[in-house]
């Protein structure tokens, strides 16, 4: 296995420490598994038990998407902070503090008595998830550093990343059926008892920035600026894009990240180093999980819609009808890491998943009021899950890969931050487009028909999904220009074990 080549200068318990890590690499990547997903289920597991707590509770319609949205602000809001954080403090001590302080707010929200506690534990799940994510990602880099073990490593994060969504709302409808929707709160303890026992066994500290301090006003700038950006788009899809407000939030949302820009460029210690963009290939990744993650909610959020509302699935159900994609994207991930980047490159494997899923997505627009799941719907889930499964994986590794050990923790943070910003985007935007869709629909017709709301409904979910079709068609052109011709070359004193 490639290691660091260890100079006269490196302590003596660091040449020692090197060989246990190794050994445990493996049980280090399950632990890492399963904390990052317990974060990524957070992003949907809720979602399908909300008419269920706005029932118990008693809060608006209004307010509902609070619930989603107060997780995803302060998620994508302090990621680079957490990055940071792992970074300057060790990647251990970042780890534990989130796991444990996700359980702790998680055991809060399942107790909620009311909106206001509930959407509060949202905010604190983001805030600690934002701590936990990147030390997660960052954790890989340092124990991973041999080229096919790392691939394999990454395969299996990329597919959680990728699919964990559609396990959350498996795992949020069967909570929901069987319990309780406190549940889909209360299971996070679990997890994280899981995670921490193994994190606190198997890893060990090491602050690879531990001589930098922090860049406090880019803290603030980025901070405020990816918070505003995700307001912004979140007000667009609740209200409407020609709200002040949203176009307020997203304007000052793009001024404070140009300005966090040009203060990296002039900071003793930034929170970003620039250095860490400049990478071709690692800025063409960021893209495509930007892209990825912008695409892929219009396959979780309207094809739900689609099966529950217009199928008559259930939760549980719902969540079942998605497990084909799992596997697929599972499967698709372990070829394209593992074997198709090492031998032909990203240039030819990342485009490629993007056309791939574009083609998905764009089978899926022939659904109908009274289509079958099996042939409607299943064939183009597992066309559109090989697609991701080349994209995110193959982009994650890639866009951590190389980078200094004292920067891994920032630029784990990264891919976290474009992935929860696509997100952001995407739903807004494809709501947007999807509730448009409905409204010329039925302009003209008769609006109290239920076969004709029925089909205005499916004219909003397949503008959705060729929309969706174009944003991974342009993944495909996007990548195709930007990646590197050939095999990315391995830097093995990138992330050394030693320093785990």
């Amino acid at each position: 296995m490639s290691q660091k080549t260890l100079t006269d200068s490196t302590p003596k318990g660091a040449v020692e420490a090197a060989p246990a890590a190794s050994s445990k690499r493996w049980w280090i990547l399950a632990v890492v598994a399963v904390a990052q997903l317990m974060v990524v289920l957070d992003a949907t597991i809720v979602n399908i038990a909300l008419p269920s707590a706005q029932a118990d509770l008693g809060f608006s319609d209004g307010n509902r998407q609070w619930i989603v949205t107060a997780y995803a602000l302060s998620f994508a809001s302090l990621l680079l902070l957490g990055g940071r954080i792992a970074d300057l403090f060790g990647r251990k001590t970042a780890f534990l503090i989130g796991v444990v302080g996700f359980a702790a707010v998680s055991a809060l929200g399942g107790a909620a008595n009311g909106f206001g506690m509930l959407v509060t534990a949202r905010a604190l799940q983001g805030a600690f998830g934002a701590l936990l994510a990147p030390a997660a990602l960052s954790l890989l880099n340092t124990t991973f550093t041999d080229a096919r073990e790392r691939a394999r490593a990454f395969s299996v994060y990329g597919a959680i990343a990728g699919a964990g969504g559609a396990v959350g709302l498996l795992l949020g409808g069967v909570l929901t059926d069987a319990f309780d929707w406190r549940w889909t709160l209360y299971v996070n303890v679990a997890i994280a008892v899981v995670a921490l026992v193994g994190g606190w066994l198997l890893l060990t500290n090491h602050r690879d920035a531990g001589n930098s301090k922090l860049d406090v006003p880019g803290t603030v700038l980025v901070a405020a600026g990816l918070f505003s950006l995700v307001y912004g788009f979140s007000n667009a899809e609740t209200h409407d894009w020609g709200s002040g407000l949203t176009w307020g939030f997203l304007i000052a949302g793009g001024m404070l990240l140009a300005a966090f820009a040009w203060w990296q460029t002039r900071a003793a210690h930034p929170l970003l180093p620039l250095r860490i963009l400049l990478d071709r290939n690692r800025a063409a990744s960021f893209l495509a999980v930007l892209i990825s993650g912008g695409g892929m909610f219009g396959v979780f959020l309207f094809l739900t819609y689609y099966l529950q509302l217009n199928l008559g699935f259930s939760p549980t159900r719902t969540g079942v009808a998605f497990l084909p994609m799992v596997g697929a994207l599972m499967v698709a991930a372990q070829l394209g890491t593992t074997v198709l980047v090492p031998r032909i490159g990203p240039k030819v494997v990342v485009p490629l998943g993007f056309a791939i899923a574009a083609v998905g997505m764009a089978w899926l627009t022939g659904i109908g009021v009274g289509s079958s799941y099996v042939s409607a719907v299943l064939p183009q889930l597992i066309v559109t899950g090989v697609g991701l499964g080349l994209v995110m994986p193959a982009a994650m590794q890639l866009a951590t890969g190389g980078v200094a050990a004292e920067d891994a923790g920032v630029a784990s943070a990264t891919v976290n931050a474009m992935q929860q910003v696509g997100g952001s985007i995407g739903t807004a935007l494809l709501n947007t487009l999807a509730a448009s869709a409905a409204t010329d629909y039925l302009a003209g017709k008769d609006a109290t028909s239920k076969l004709v709301r029925a089909q205005a409904t499916i004219e909003s979910y397949t503008t959705a999904f060729w929309w969706s079709a174009g944003l991974f068609a342009a993944g495909a052109v996007i990548a195709f220009l930007l990646f590197r011709r050939g095999v990315p070359e391995l830097d093995a004193d990138a992330a050394p074990v030693v320093h785990m």
